[in-house]
Formats: C-alpha cells, structure tokens, sequence
C-alpha cells in the first residue's frame, strides 16, 4: 500500500483536503491525515475536524499532500520544516495544492524550480521567495519527488496525474470515472481567472460542447478545419477561442487526446499499434509512434512493456 497522508494546519480549507481525499481513497493508496498537535483543527468553512495523528506520521508517508497554507504569509514552525525535509531526504514525494505552495517553499526544496500556485497568490509567493520560479498559469507543475498545483480545483489534476503516473492511465481514468471528472484538463488557469474575457463559465461561445463532440470522435480523421465548421466558425476565431477558454491551440489540444487515448489502449488491449492509430485517428502506426515518442519520449511498444512490467 502507497501512504499518503495530508499534513493540514488551522484555517485548513476543506475543499483541498477533499480533493486529495477524494482520489486517494482507495487501494492501493492508504489515505490519512496529521497535524502538528493533534486534536481539533477548524477548518475555513466553520467547522472543526478532530485530528488524531501527530507530525510522526509523516514519517511513514510515501505521498505527503499539504492542501492549502493560510494564511499565505504565516511562518512555519521548525518541528514542520524539520519533518518534510526529514521525509524528503528518504524519498517521500511532497505534494502542493494552491496556497500549501508556501510551506514547501518555506522548506528550500523549492529553489530554483517552477512552482504552481493559485493565480491570485503567485506574485506574493514570488516576492517571498525569490529563488523559485513562480508560474501563474499552469494547472500543475511535477518534478518527480516535488509537485504543486495552481488553484484550489487544480488539486483534483494533480492527484490524479500522480495516480497516472504511479498506476496507469487507464486506472486513473477509472479513478476520474468515479468523481465524474475528466481524466485530464489541457490549458492553464488564465481560463478560470473572473476577469478574463475569454472565461469559459461565463461567456456565450464556450468551446465545451465542441471538445464533448470531438473526444467521442477521435477514431475520425478530424482536422482543425472540421472543428471550425463544427463550431460555425472561422479558424481564427477558433484559435482565439481555444486558447482563452482551453490555453492552447486546437491542434495541440486534439493531438493530446489522441495521445492520451492511445495509453489507455496501450495498457488495457492487446491492439496492434497500427489498430491503435486507427482507432485515435493517427492514420498509421509510423504517425502513431512519431507522435507518441515527441510526447511522452519513448515508443508505443516499450511504454506497454514498462507499464505491464510495472
């Protein structure tokens, strides 16, 4: 079993605990919690939670997740700092959401790396920190033993491409399945942020329906052409659209579905890789493995072998 275990501090905001609650609670992961001093610990909303578990348990943790550290300009203790740089040293993997992006800075293992943060927090952040490279825009930013999401929502797209990457593409798409979530979101948080014009939640010509229309199609040879007549607009104009509400251009976007589609079909099928392509849209299995090896810097048939092996 793969602990992991959220190290949460009063304020604690309970959304960001549920979101790594919510996809790490399941075999083979082993979901629990801590704090510094064990007992209640109120929470944003108005509520308390009892805590029973001490900074100890940190040091049996495969995953730590701190899910949000307010407020942002608070000091850690030195028994905190102590602890995640103890776990790091023996290979446990430190986990950010939104705001915990300042503990982990807080602790040096951050310096001279790109960090995520909540949009609004990011200059704060940088300011304090002037070694990290803050990135504003990003859902997510992995490092392998370090990782940190943007905004609080972001938290979900992390968890799950950590569970991506520990177990497969096919069992994170599982893991989605059963929050009723994508399994993978494309883009930056500059879609999310209220004053960008281009924000999918409140303008009129969003672009959702046109990529629900082209997942369930990417077997199709659908060009960005075809999504503009889909969308009864010019390419320009789906350009700009994309990347206001999707922060990227519609070729990168529809290559990364097909990409990702084609992992599940890696690990869940026997498929030849040019019965692969064919399904993904990719035409032949030399596309196929030409793409696949700029994506993911390895080839169609090594990638089943090392996740089956796995």
């Amino acid at each position: 079993m793969h602990r992991v275990v959220a190290l949460v501090t009063a304020p604690q905001a309970s959304f960001e605990l549920g979101c790594a609650a919510a996809v790490f609670r399941d075999a083979p992961y082993r979901f629990s919690v801590c704090t510094e001093e064990p007992g209640a610990v109120r929470t944003t909303e108005g509520f308390d939670m009892v805590v029973t578990s001490g900074l100890r348990a940190l040091d049996r943790a495969g995953t730590i997740v701190v899910p949000g550290w307010l407020p942002i300009n608070r000091e850690p203790t030195s028994a905190v700092v102590r602890a995640l740089t103890r776990a790091h040293r023996r290979g446990a993997r430190l986990v950010s959401i939104c705001s915990g992006a300042y503990l982990l800075a807080a602790t040096g293992l951050l310096d001279g790396r790109r960090v995520a943060t909540h949009w609004r927090y990011a200059e704060e952040l940088q300011r304090r920190f002037p070694a990290v490279q803050v990135d504003a825009d990003v859902l997510y930013i992995d490092h392998g033993d370090v990782a940190s999401s943007g905004g609080s929502g972001t938290g979900i797209d992390l968890c799950l491409h950590l569970v991506r990457r520990d177990q497969g593409a096919a069992y994170a798409a599982r893991v989605a399945g059963r929050m009723v979530m994508p399994p993978h979101r494309e883009g930056g948080q500059a879609q999310y942020r209220s004053e960008s014009p281009g924000n999918a939640g409140s303008s009129t010509d969003g672009v959702g329906a046109l990529l629900a229309w082209t997942v369930e199609r990417l077997g199709e040879p659908i060009t960005v052409d075809d999504l503009a007549r889909r969308g009864n607009v010019s390419t320009r104009t789906l350009a700009r659209r994309f990347e206001q509400q999707v922060g990227m251009a519609p070729g990168q976007w529809l290559l990364a579905q097909r990409i990702a589609r084609t992992r599940v079909l890696l690990e869940e099928t026997d498929l030849s890789v040019e019965a692969i392509a064919l399904r993904v849209g990719l035409s032949s299995a030399t596309n196929l493995r030409r793409r696949f090896r700029a994506a993911l810097h390895t080839t169609p048939s090594a990638y089943r072998r090392a996740y089956r092996g796995r």
